[in-house]
């Protein structure tokens, strides 16, 4: 303990926000030094004041502990799987630091219960918690410097309330389905819409298309989370539904002689089915060199990551 937190320690009877800085030291581990940035943290923009003409509330902070959270656990991923590519540690990292799981966070530490906010739901705003816990480390960041944040992480967060390997390994069914399609050489796009909830929460409702065919519709309190249950609900349907996944994968010579081979197509048909294509071939981007399933997947995990 450092002559600050000494000092704090033995004035702690007589401070005016004393319960504050005991709750903080009991989810940080340490006492704050400036206690400003950790009240601001805890301030959602619905209840934001104003100090000298400025808004104050916890975007800010949320922005800073943003990028400071993924260097930090980027490095301890980079750290724990030395011998695993990008694409698995660019998973790894987004599984840890997604909305669901910094809200998990803020409530596992109790950080939760200090934040300040007039949503009378907190349940169905993920991103309240999570966004908060986001601006707590921009708070420790400006209060005590980068390496409290390194070893509250590494200490607080993913040794006792992270399981680094299980987080790893969760599905991204978002960049399965980018792979899935890349490796079917089908295009495959998500379409997100925002609405509200009777309490003004923000929805998100997301359909998949698959070479241009619904193949999933999801519905989550985030865009991430939203994409996700659509791009599940099209891999199920790919998965189980061989016909169908043929439908709009398959070469349409192929498909042609599939149905010829239950209904028998005239020479006439064919002639203008061929025709009809023709003219919409391009050639000009194909490429001789097939593409390798690293090169695939490491594709699919930047575009599922950049959208």
């Amino acid at each position: 303990m450092n002559i600050i937190d000494l000092w704090i320690h033995i004035k702690l009877p007589f401070l005016k926000d004393r319960e504050l800085y005991r709750s903080l030291r009991e989810i940080l581990g340490f006492y704050p030094h400036d206690i400003r940035p950790y009240k601001i943290a805890m301030r959602h923009r619905s209840v934001a004041i104003r100090e000298e003409g400025k808004r104050v509330d916890n975007e800010r902070l949320e922005f800073l502990g943003d990028a400071i959270l993924g260097a930090v656990v980027g490095h301890i991923v980079f750290r724990h799987f030395p011998q695993k590519p990008e694409g698995f540690l660019t998973n790894a990292r987004s599984n840890i630091v997604r909305r669901q799981s910094l809200n998990k966070l803020a409530k596992d530490t109790g950080f939760d219960r200090l934040i300040i906010t007039n949503f009378k739901q907190k349940t169905h705003n993920n991103y309240v918690t999570g966004n908060a816990f986001e601006a707590l480390i921009g708070a420790i960041y400006l209060d005590r410097g980068y390496g409290h944040c390194v070893r509250f992480v590494r200490d607080k967060i993913m040794a006792e309330l992270v399981n680094i390997d299980k987080a790893a390994n969760e599905i991204n069914y978002k960049s399965k389905l980018i792979e899935w399609g890349q490796r079917h050489h089908v295009a495959v796009e998500f379409i997100s819409e925002e609405s509200k909830e009777n309490d003004a929460t923000p929805v998100f409702f997301s359909k998949v298309t698959v070479a241009g065919v619904e193949c999933g519709i999801g519905k989550g309190y985030s865009k991430k989370e939203s994409q996700q249950k659509a791009a599940c609900q099209a891999l199920e349907r790919l998965h189980q539904d061989r016909d169908f996944a043929f439908s709009i994968t398959a070469p349409k010579e192929q498909q042609m002689q599939r149905y010829e081979d239950i209904a028998p197509v005239s020479a006439e048909e064919k002639q203008n089915a061929n025709s009809e294509d023709s003219d919409d071939i391009d050639f000009s981007d194909i490429t001789m060199r097939a593409k390798s399933r690293e090169e695939i997947i490491a594709e699919a995990e930047a575009k599922a990551f950049a959208e």
